[in-house]
C-alpha cells in the first residue's frame, strides 16, 4: 500500500481504538492507551516519509490521539484526570529515555547482530524525546486549560462540543508543531526541510482534528451508556 493510503487508515485505526479502549475499560483505558501512544508516537516520529507530495514524519496521527485521550478525560471524567493523563504520558517518555539508553551501557558479545542496528535507530532518541517531552508537557497542558477555560465561558453546557475540541487542540498543536520540530530536528535537516516538517505536521493535525471531534461525541455516548465510577 502506498504512504498516503497508510495514513488515512492509521486515522481510523488509532482513533478506533481511543474510542475502544475508553469503552471496554473506562478511564484507565485512557491512561493506558497515552502511554502506548506516546512510546509508539516517539519511535515513529524518528522516520521520515513522503506523502501527499510533502516531507513528514511518523508519529503525528499517534501523537494526535493523546489530545484526544485528554479531551475525552475533560470532557466525561474532569480536568483533574486530563491532567493526571498528561503527567502519565510525561513519566512514561522520562522511563522510556532511560530505558532505551541503558541499553546501550552494555557491551554487546561478538555474535550480537542487531546492537548496532539498534544504536543506529536510537542515537537520536534522547534529543528527540527531552525534546518531546518538554513539548509535551507544554502543550498538553495548554490543551487542558484552553479546553476548560472555554468550556467555562460556555457555562459546562454539552453544546458546541466541536467549538472546544477544535479550538483547544488546533492552539497546542501550534506550540507543539513549531517547539518540537525546532528542538528535535535543528541542525538535523536544512531550514526548507524544517518548514516543511513544520506545515506539514500541522497540516495533519487539523486534519485529526476532524476525527477528534467525532471521536469525542462518541466517547460522550459511550459515557452515558455506563456509569462513571467515582
Amino acid at each position: 500500500m502506498t504512504n498516503e493510503i497508510l495514513l488515512i487508515v492509521s486515522l481510523f485505526v488509532y482513533f478506533g481504538l481511543t474510542i475502544l479502549w475508553y469503552k471496554i475499560f473506562g478511564r484507565e483505558g485512557i491512561y493506558c492507551f497515552t502511554v502506548i501512544a506516546t512510546i509508539a508516537a516517539n519511535i515513529e516520529v524518528l522516520v521520515l516519509v513522503n506523502a501527499f507530495g510533502m516531507d513528514m514524519t511518523l508519529g503525528n496521527v499517534l501523537f494526535a490521539t493523546t489530545f484526544t485521550c485528554t479531551e475525552i478525560l475533560s470532557e466525561m471524567e474532569g480536568k483533574q484526570y486530563a491532567k493526571r493523563a498528561v503527567w502519565i504520558g510525561i513519566a512514561t517518555t522520562v522511563v522510556f529515555i532511560l530505558i532505551t539508553q541503558s541499553w546501550f551501557l552494555f557491551i554487546p558479545a561478538e555474535s550480537d547482530i542487531v546492537y548496532d542496528a539498534m544504536r543506529i535507530v536510537f542515537k537520536n532518541s534522547p534529543r528527540v524525546m527531552i525534546s518531546s517531552l518538554i513539548v509535551y508537557a507544554i502543550c498538553q497542558f495548554v490543551e487542558v486549560h484552553v479546553y476548560s477555560f472555554i468550556w467555562k465561558l460556555q457555562k459546562k453546557s454539552e453544546k458546541y462540543l466541536w467549538v472546544r475540541s477544535n479550538v483547544a487542540t488546533l492552539v497546542a498543536q501550534i506550540v507543539n508543531t513549531v517547539l518540537f520540530t525546532i528542538f528535535a530536528f535543528m541542525g538535523v535537516y536544512d531550514l526548507r526541510t524544517l518548514g516543511q516538517i513544520m506545515l506539514t505536521s500541522y497540516f495533519i493535525f487539523i486534519v485529526t482534528s476532524l476525527f477528534d471531534t467525532p471521536a469525542l461525541y462518541f466517547a460522550r455516548w459511550f459515557c452515558r451508556k455506563r456509569p462513571i465510577e467515582e
